[in-house]
């Protein structure tokens, strides 16, 4: 077993005996599931909506070689500047690159998954220069030196006492601040940044082939003004975000925010097609646009992974999931938690570290029947486990079992052999490391064929 295996279950166990934890996420997820049968109500046929959703997406995937080619030639004739990163590091250089040539000392930034995936704020301290969350969410978790815990709610693990004690301790503020105060308080100190900063990132929730450019939603406005305010805005994008037209929009909004949050529609949607043009009053002077890999073509090269790259990052198979709702987000040690993660981890960062991921899942498939693009997560957890097994990465002790337990099920004399208890005695004894982390096995009383003589008697 890996280390990050290792660690998952060290910190599943203490998770998942955390009561008020899951006080608060039960909470959290219960507000959200009140919302989003009203947001669902504004389409005529949601299921048909998700459909056409997906097919988009498969057209998208299917031809994003043409469609990215497509969206740097529509982008740089606005002015914009394209960078392909191949992993992390090519990205982080980029980005260090254009703040030095800017003399950037103060950076400012919206929520984005995709610089949490580059680790976008340490490289930045380890050049010396300051990187400051805008998102409230995010902000809160910068302070407590946390990785998000959410893909769409990286806080959702706090409640409002938790912060009121964090800004108290971190910012001098009063400790019973209420949630309006602790927003003010912020929204004051980050006020001030966005102005001092030289560069502002934002990540895109689509790219768009046809115009050119990128779609940012968002509820509080930071990502606006971190594209705005600052000389130069730097846009860092998974490529599997595209959209082939920007008529796309019409439909992948709605379900974005509904599926998101349960809106209709998200207060800020912002469609940004490069830098400032000659005739505007307002804009960065610089655009740049990464368009990061990181492992993606791995999953793209497979025709059954392919699927997920349709996410749209809505976290709706996270607030669904019931093992993500006992052990939290940060237990899964990626920056992608939930079904989801569990499903592109072990693609995007090996799947000899993360294939855990995989088997950590009840296969119940509530998370695919909530998906917003119809993905087929829990068979695509169950393949990820069939290409762990297919590599090699089970252990020998975990292949004999197995074994014996085919060949046990295969045989309807061995099924038979012994009573119940005595078959759960054995194997319950036998398969140690299956009962380290779950209940005993339990066998009926009676074997089938017992059961089948007495049915047919009656």
């Amino acid at each position: 077993m890996s280390e990050n295996a290792d660690l998952f279950i060290a910190k599943s166990t203490i998770k998942a005996a955390d009561l008020e934890h899951r006080r608060k996420i039960n909470f959290n997820i219960g507000r959200y599931n009140a919302v989003v049968p009203m947001g669902k109500q504004q389409f005529e046929n949601v299921h048909l909506a998700r459909e056409q959703a997906k097919n988009v997406k498969w057209r998208a995937i299917e031809t994003l070689d043409q469609q990215l080619e497509n969206f740097e030639l529509n982008f740089t004739k606005r002015g914009g500047k394209v960078i392909w990163a191949e992993n992390s590091e090519q990205a982080i250089d980029a980005i260090v690159e254009i703040c030095k040539a800017k003399n950037c000392k103060t950076l400012v930034k919206s929520k984005s998954m995709v610089t949490e995936e580059i680790h976008l704020n340490k490289a930045m301290e380890k050049h010396g220069i300051e990187s400051i969350e805008t998102d409230l969410g995010e902000y809160i978790q910068q302070l407590d030196d946390e990785p998000p815990y959410h893909i769409v709610t990286p806080a959702m693990h706090k409640s409002k006492e938790d912060v009121a004690k964090l800004f108290n301790e971190k910012l001098g503020t009063p400790i019973d601040l209420t949630p309006t105060e602790l927003t003010q308080v912020a929204r004051r100190i980050l006020r001030e940044k966005y102005v001092q900063a030289e560069v502002g990132v934002t990540g895109a929730n689509f790219i768009i082939s046809d115009i050119g450019a990128v779609a940012v939603t968002e509820n509080e406005g930071n990502a606006r003004l971190s594209c705005a305010f600052p000389k130069t805005h730097i846009v860092i994008v998974g490529i599997e975000k595209m959209l082939p037209s920007v008529s796309d929009l019409a439909l992948f909004w709605p379900l974005l925010s509904t599926f998101g949050t349960g809106q209709k529609i998200t207060v800020y949607n912002s469609i940004i097609a490069g830098p400032r043009q000659p005739n505007e009053t307002d804009g960065p002077e610089e655009m740049y646009v990464i368009l990061l890999d990181n492992g993606r073509t791995n999953i793209l090269k497979d025709p059954v992974q392919r699927e997920s790259l349709y996410c749209i990052r809505c976290g709706a198979c996270l607030n669904a999931c019931p093992v993500y709702k006992n052990i939290g987000g940060h237990t899964y040690g990626a920056t992608y938690s939930g079904p989801i993660g569990s499903v592109i981890t072990p693609h995007l960062q090996g799947m000899e570290d993360f294939k855990h991921l995989s088997f950590a899942s009840s296969l119940c498939g509530n998370c695919t029947e909530v998906c917003a693009v119809k993905i087929n997560l829990h068979e695509l957890l169950l393949d990820n486990r069939k290409q762990a097994v297919e590599e090699g990465l089970a252990t020998f002790s975990e292949k004999a079992a197995w074994r014996i337990w085919k060949m046990a099920s295969l045989s309807r004399r061995m099924m038979n052999l012994g009573s119940g208890p005595l078959k759960n005695k054995v194997v319950n004894g036998l398969f140690t490391d299956w009962k380290k982390h779950r209940g005993d096995l339990h066998f009926s009383q009676k074997t089938f064929n017992q059961l089948w003589k007495e049915q047919r008697k009656k």
